[in-house]
């Protein structure tokens, strides 16, 4: 399989965007991205305010395997981050969708 990326869509729990936006870029993003995991977009939903939207690129499932290891079984991420995350947004209602360039996509 080919590179594809990973369109996660968040439902943040109401009057908590401020503080999930803050969270996503001053600590998941900068952990993630340490990690070696590759970000392409970040994204609030225009008419929706709970609505949270990002995008992650991945080379092969493999690679998107060795990352997620790095990432969610880390004691960091187990023990520091995740229970934050779960006071912001509603985990059981995250989708994912795995997404692939077409032909004349700019994003490959």
């Amino acid at each position: 399989m080919s590179a594809f990326f990973e369109l996660r869509t968040y439902k943040v729990f109401p009057g908590k965007m401020d503080e999930w936006l803050k969270y996503m870029e001053d600590v998941i993003i900068p952990f993630q991205v340490g990690k070696g995991m590759v970000i392409h977009g970040s994204f609030t939903v225009k008419s929706d305010n709970d609505t949270y939207i990002w995008i992650r690129r991945f080379e092969s499932n493999d690679h998107k395997d060795d990352l997620y290891e790095k990432v969610y079984k880390s004691e960091e991420w187990l023990n520091k981050i995740s229970p934050n995350v779960q006071k912001l947004i509603d985990v059981k209602k995250i989708k994912v969708d795995e997404l692939c360039s077409t032909a004349l996509s700019i994003m490959k």
